[in-house]
């Protein structure tokens, strides 16, 4: 029999007569794959409950569920537990909604290489949304022994992601890799995201101690990959500690993560209630808080137009009309600003 305990099960709620617990760690289309006190075995969604319009969510990577064995086949999936979190893109293929890319974890691993494919833009991205999740994130730069600016590239993704753990790793030489540690704990989940290319491959691998993925190469123009990870699974690590294994997104959309844009620059909403007219439009009026703080090299300009720039795409993710209406809002301010501007000038000459 094996304890679900080490997979991070907590029985909250009794269980029906017939019915046993298990951790999703793989999907295949409609097929799941389950480990459970009875081993591992595969599953399919109860029709009825799933798609018969009751709301149940589906299953994901790292979902509890409930079950009932059929000796004859694949088991059938009942219900999916309440979760403690979980990471929520906009689907990118259209009219797809929302979709959720793992459930349970306790750490989002953001992953960005050090090489062409470094962005501190698209990490900010990923960073709204592991905020949003309700677990904690923690940015990996990988590949640390191909780059000669190390310190010089640690200090602009600090600077950029705030109080946010920032580790340079090489799966390579072992570089930061006993600084993991601290995450990878006993019956703790750690989720990896990031493009392809990054080396979610290879660090998995060398935190297994052994080839559990295949490493494909690197296109050198680009510095990206073909998808080594076609589907998401979760892994035990030897030490205990789960790792679920995503592939590269091209994309990565907002999804009503306004809250995870709040918590991701709380620095920066935390000036804009104290500047010294209440509708300051933070461009050239006197005593903007915004203004002084990049002037006094508190707050990069960079980080305010990324804050800008990530709230207005929660705002449309959630409301379009809402979003059109502020950008409308927007130009307007910028026409008036712009006018006021050329005015000033005539009146110099």
């Amino acid at each position: 029999m094996i304890d679900l305990k080490q997979y991070g099960y907590t029985e909250t709620e009794p269980i029906p007569d017939g019915l046993l617990p298990a951790r999703v760690t793989a999907v295949h289309k409609e097929r799941y794959e389950l480990i459970t006190p009875l081993g591992s075995l595969f599953a399919r969604l109860k029709t009825g409950v799933y798609y018969g319009g009751g709301g149940e969510p589906f299953p994901t990577v790292g979902d509890f569920v409930w079950f009932r064995e059929i000796p004859s086949g694949d088991c059938q999936i009942v219900k999916t537990l309440h979760r403690k979190s979980q990471f929520i893109r906009r689907d990118p293929y259209p009219g797809g909604g929302n979709q959720t890319v793992a459930a349970n974890m306790d750490y989002v691993f953001i992953m960005t290489s050090l090489n062409m494919d470094f962005s501190v833009k698209r990490v900010g991205r990923y960073l709204v949304l592991a905020r949003q999740s309700g677990a904690v994130p923690v940015v990996l730069l990988t590949k640390a022994d191909l780059t000669d600016s190390l310190e010089s590239q640690v200090s602009v993704m600090r600077n950029a992601v705030g109080d946010t753990d920032v580790i340079p790793v090489s799966a390579m030489s072992g570089e930061g890799l006993d600084k993991l540690s601290a995450y990878l704990i006993p019956g703790m989940t750690v989720v990896f995201l990031g493009m392809s290319g990054v080396g979610k491959s290879s660090l998995l691998n060398a935190l297994m101690g052994q080839e559990v993925m295949t490493v494909n190469e690197i296109r050198e123009d680009d510095s990206r990959g073909r998808h080594t990870t076609t589907h998401r699974q979760l892994f035990m690590l030897p030490y205990g500690a789960m790792v679920i294994d995503t592939p590269g997104m091209r994309s990565i959309g907002l999804w009503d993560a306004s809250d995870g844009v709040s918590e991701t620059f709380a620095d920066v909403e935390l000036l804009l209630g104290t500047c010294r007219f209440s509708d300051c439009s933070h461009k050239t009026e006197p005593g903007c808080a915004i203004l002084t703080a990049i002037d006094k090299g508190e707050l990069s300009a960079e980080r305010w137009t990324h804050y800008n720039n990530l709230k207005r795409e929660a705002l449309y993710s959630v409301d379009r009309t809402a979003a059109l209406q502020e950008k409308w809002a927007r130009n307007k301010s910028i026409a008036k600003w712009s006018r006021q501007m050329k005015k000033d000038g005539e009146i110099r000459k």
